[in-house]
């Protein structure tokens, strides 16, 4: 025990142990409407083994172009472009951007900062907001009426699928239906006549054809001795 709280102590003094630790916390995503007057994007950090002082902090984006710091002088006026406000009692900061416009869109990255700690941790940043300015997103109102025009089109084509079907179910029970049913009944059954037909008369043909020569077979019979 003796020999750990010794080295806790060497390495307290060295800046290892109860070095000042910084996390930083913002959002990874926020899309707007170009519309909007004004955009705020929060951040919220925590620290660990730091002074009491309060903490520096700073806001940059990064675009197109290279990386540009913001508000270096505080930027507290409304009128600018941006404003940050600092509640770091806390421990959140925020920057709003005014005017909002597409060109506003990029990605914006927090920073908190001890400047008096010699420690690498005590300095550090977000992981950035990307922030994306549309140029026209549909409100909610526009939504759910498309959802209803939606609604009303398959509604729509269900009623008609269903008056198609009862249509051609009233078109085959209908009288001309029933004639074609009866038509076709009466020509099964006149060909099966035709046939019964066909086959009586063949066999009346074959027994005419056959009496002549048992009426000459007998005329023999009685002319003979």
């Amino acid at each position: 025990m003796g020999l750990q709280l010794e080295v806790s102590l060497i390495l307290f003094h060295v800046g290892v142990v109860g070095a000042c630790t910084v996390s930083v916390v913002q959002p990874g995503y926020l899309e707007v409407d170009y519309t909007s007057e004004t955009v705020t994007m929060e951040c919220t950090f925590s620290t660990t083994g730091c002074s009491s002082k309060q903490p520096s902090s700073l806001w940059f984006r990064c675009g197109t172009h290279q990386p540009e710091a913001l508000c270096l002088d505080g930027c507290r006026n409304k009128a600018d472009k941006f404003t940050v406000q600092e509640t770091l009692d806390q421990n959140r900061v925020s920057l709003t951007v005014n005017r909002v416009s597409p060109n506003d869109s990029a990605i914006y990255i927090c920073g908190i900062a001890f400047p008096h700690e010699p420690a690498p941790r005590a300095k550090q940043t977000g992981n950035g907001t990307t922030l994306v300015v549309r140029e026209r997103l549909l409100s909610r109102e526009v939504h759910h009426l498309l959802i209803v025009l939606l609604a009303l089109f398959s509604v729509y084509i269900t009623g008609v699928c269903v008056i198609v079907i009862v249509l051609f179910k009233s078109k085959s029970n209908s009288p001309r239906g029933k004639e074609t049913k009866d038509n076709s009944q009466k020509k099964s059954a006149r060909r099966i006549f035709q046939e019964i037909a066909q086959e009586l008369y063949h066999k009346r043909y074959v027994e005419t054809s056959q009496q002549p020569e048992r009426d000459g077979t007998y005329e023999n019979r009685r002319a003979l001795p």
